[in-house]
């Protein structure tokens, strides 16, 4: 059965650090696009980060400088290494993975999703 499972949320003050993992029993993980979604209360889910089976990788303007994504194919994980952590960075935190060359910026063509980890920045 494929599953994503995220890890690492938390509670934390503003300036501070969290490091999410996703462990992901996908077949062929290592052809997959790999990314990081989040969803604020009242506002839309919005991809925050993805790593193409390339190992390309692109960020959403928000986190650049602050958040690293990277992938372990032989782990088969995700990791979201964020820093500088803001209240404005505060919802829940969902792994998805594509079976694409490319990382879609929308939800939908996402084939599996995990079922997110709360992330909390207090000021």
């Amino acid at each position: 059965q494929v599953q994503l499972v995220e890890s690492g949320g938390g509670s934390v003050q503003s300036g501070g650090s969290l490091r999410l993992s996703c462990a992901a029993s996908i077949p062929n993980y290592s052809t997959y696009c790999m990314a990081w979604f989040r969803q604020a209360p009242g506002k839309e889910r919005e991809r925050v980060a993805c790593i193409t089976r390339s190992g390309a990788t692109v960020y959403a303007d928000p986190v650049k400088g602050r958040f690293t994504i990277s992938r372990d194919n032989d782990k088969k994980t995700l990791i979201l290494q964020m820093n500088s952590l803001e209240p404005e960075d505060t919802g829940t935190y969902y792994c998805a993975a594509a079976n694409l060359w490319y990382c879609p910026g929308s939800w939908d063509p996402y084939n599996y999703r995990g079922q997110g980890t709360q992330v909390t920045v207090s000021s």
